[in-house]
């Protein structure tokens, strides 16, 4: 969490919201400090997940809209964590704090356990897929109110924007991440391929059960191309299970879960093939985003070596124009469609 926001952040304002919601029975637990608060919290003995936005983050507006499309989902049976009413009957409570506010809410905490390294294996792989497809259908059909914010586009988010925590200097990385966001921006939008998405769903925002999955952290969900939420799950996962491997290693892994991925996505959702082609593109866009995220989020300077590393490699990605992992596209559309590259 940013400095300017952590200071803000205090014990009278926790109390406050606990009181909002009636989540007091038990010592609030933290789950995470990093976009937004979490904490563990207990009420009638049932654990429930209490977030904390400052205003700098979302507006409440914007809040009011990620709740309605969360529980949307959830009354369609989509294993996702729906969002409660506070004590006043409001899905966001807004706590004043000097000149700015945090925005608190309420949700269901996620059934099961975090992902563990001996958890990714194909099984998890087509279930996810499953749960994204299922999610992409759905919000085919999904209409915001009039009453509510619209939710922001793709190109819309703080974070596309590398200019605004990247120095100056860096220039070279201005000048690609510009051209790639030009290349996006031509892409066509169909409701077939184009909707409110979750747009980060990678294992850490997500529990699993057996063979289910239960998910969360919605704080993200944009307008944006379904293709993204398919690329997102393969860089992170790649990014985290194959840090240190070779090349070779490392491509054959994410060839296979693209293609356990697909394989549940394509039994609940169709997506042409042409937007396959395009998830390299949407590989180097999260690039760009977590380059941002670390010049935002991160003092640099007194980054460790891991950390500097990480960064450095991202740069010479998009510099280089390279997604974090080199796809097969053609065999993945074979395998998965049927089809060579020539009938796409």
């Amino acid at each position: 969490m940013e400095k300017s926001v952590s200071r803000l952040f205090t014990r009278d304002i926790l109390q406050k919201a606990l009181h909002l919601f009636d989540a007091g029975e038990n010592v609030p637990i933290l789950l995470g400090d990093f976009e937004n608060y979490a904490y563990e919290v207990y009420r009638n003995g049932i654990p429930f997940v209490l977030r904390f936005t400052h205003s700098s983050h979302r507006t409440k507006g914007q809040i009011e809209a990620e709740l309605d499309w969360v529980n949307y989902l959830s009354i369609r049976k989509i294993n996702v964590c729906r969002a409660f009413p506070s004590v006043n009957g409001k899905f966001v409570e807004a706590v004043a704090v000097e000149d700015s506010f945090f925005f608190v809410c309420l949700f269901k905490k996620a059934n099961g356990h975090k992902v563990r390294k001996e958890d990714l294996n194909d099984e998890l792989f087509y279930h996810w897929g499953k749960l994204v497809g299922i999610m992409h259908r759905a919000t085919k059909s999904y209409q915001k109110p009039d009453s509510i914010e619209k939710r922001p586009e793709w190109d819309e988010e703080d974070l596309i924007s590398v200019e605004k925590y990247i120095p100056a200097t860096d220039y070279a990385v201005i000048e690609k991440a510009e051209a790639l966001l030009g290349k996006i921006r031509q892409l066509e939008k169909s409701a077939d391929s184009y909707g409110l998405i979750h747009s980060d769903v990678h294992s850490g925002n997500f529990f699993v059960e057996e063979s289910t999955i239960e998910l969360f952290d919605f704080d993200d969900c944009t307008y944006h191309w379904f293709a993204s939420d398919i690329a997102i799950p393969i860089y992170y996962t790649v990014w985290s299970a194959m840090a240190f491997v070779m090349r070779d290693t490392k491509e054959s892994f994410a060839e296979n879960f693209a293609l356990k991925f697909l394989k549940g996505y394509r039994e609940e959702n169709d997506l042409d093939p042409y937007w396959i082609r395009q998830i390299p593109l949407f590989l180097r866009l999260r690039d760009q985003t977590l380059y941002s995220v670390f010049h935002k989020k991160v003092d640099l300077s007194q980054a460790d070596e891991r950390i500097i590393s990480l960064v450095a490699d991202i740069k010479t990605r998009i510099l280089n124009e390279e997604p974090i992992v080199s796809l097969d596209i053609d065999f993945i559309l074979e395998k998965i469609y049927g089809q060579s590259s020539q009938h796409d």
